[in-house]
């Protein structure tokens, strides 16, 4: 277990030292998050729709789809480089490779969002003091969900020809139960209302993190084999 862990923490060191040399995945997200939360600011009409009834939506699909472009980059390196063939044929046990890709992931993803959070507080007003420390818990849930399953489907998509396509095709429809769940926690927390509330949406999120983590790790090996 130790060693496995040792490996992940490797591999995830790995990704994260050639990002920050290039910087071009983290610069993209955050540029096109910022792009669209200057496109939802300037589309909403304040007299019509209050910034707190549009601020959960616009917040999670700002997310969701910045995550995607910093999740493109996940096996790009390797492919690039013609060195995934030679990732695979190191003694690297598959479920230390899939961690390692899943933390170097949830670094690149949690840098966005939250280079995004500030940027989205400028832009629509909407004070979150009070319910930072329970929107910070809630991304963190729904983050850890989707950005599993992004890993494994940008293990799958790096060999095709359009897997800047392919990617957000695939990955879409998972990423619906958590964007919901997360919208609808956040919704609460920004009116603050009570835990109890927010409680079946929070079980949601965690039995979501739970079977596609250890879904995506089983399955792993038989995709990147292929």
């Amino acid at each position: 277990m130790a060693e496995s862990l040792r490996l992940a923490l490797a591999v995830a060191g790995k990704d994260i030292r050639a990002e920050l040399r290039s910087r071009t995945a983290l610069l993209s997200a955050v540029v096109f998050a910022a792009l669209v939360l200057v496109v939802f600011n300037f589309a909403r009409d304040p007299t019509a729709l209050a910034a707190t009834d549009l601020a959960p939506s616009v917040l999670w699909v700002t997310f969701a789809l910045a995550a995607m472009v910093a999740l493109n980059r996940a096996f790009t390196i390797e492919r690039e480089h013609g060195a995934l063939d030679g990732l695979l044929l190191a003694p690297l046990p598959r479920g230390a490779l899939f961690a390692g890709k899943l933390l170097a992931n949830l670094a690149f993803v949690g840098t966005v969002e939250a280079v995004t959070l500030p940027l989205f507080v400028l832009f629509f007003n909407v004070d979150l003091w009070r319910a930072l420390p329970g929107l910070i818990g809630v991304t963190a849930l729904a983050t850890i969900g989707f950005v599993s399953v992004g890993t494994i489907f940008s293990a799958m998509a790096v060999r095709t020809r359009f897997a800047e396509l392919m990617l957000p095709v695939l990955l879409l429809p998972f990423m619906v139960p958590p964007l919901i769940g997360a919208v609808q926690v956040t919704s609460r927390l920004l009116a603050g209302r009570p835990l109890s509330e927010m409680l079946g949406w929070l079980r949601l999120l965690a039995l979501y993190d739970v079977v596609f983590v250890t879904l995506c790790t089983m399955t792993f090996s038989a995709v990147v084999d292929e």
